[in-house]
């Protein structure tokens, strides 16, 4: 039984494909424009990624190693050449390399919607 696990962070009533899909998305993108305007949840969700790609992209494998893991995660290889560049700055913060802005609710739906951005050393 799962019992509520991370069930406030996941993308409900989606599969799995689709899921993975908008992440993959939202971390691609993130890394070519340096910042989104989302919903707070799919923020969550992409400053835990860009965290995660952040750490391989620091440490200490072979650079082809790095840049395969990426590659897997992003869709471009512009994108994951922009976060070996974005990792090389930050090699002294170990975490928290986005910053979350709230900006507004949304017309239609009343989602809160958030500007997500790098923190610039």
């Amino acid at each position: 039984m799962r019992h509520r696990v991370k069930q406030n962070l996941r993308l409900n009533h989606r599969d799995t494909g689709h899921r993975t899909a908008i992440v993959r998305n939202l971390v691609t993108s993130f890394f070519l424009h340096a910042s989104l305007i989302t919903t707070a949840k799919k923020a969550m969700i992409l400053s835990q990624e860009v965290d995660r790609i952040v750490r391989i992209a620091q440490s200490d494998a072979p650079e082809m190693n790095k840049i395969r893991s990426i590659q897997s995660i992003v869709f471009t290889p512009d994108a994951s050449r922009r976060a070996m560049e974005f990792a090389k700055k930050m090699k002294t913060r170990e975490s928290g390399f986005t910053r979350v802005t709230p900006i507004k609710y949304r017309v239609g739906d009343a989602a809160k919607l958030v500007r997500i951005e790098f923190i610039h050393a």
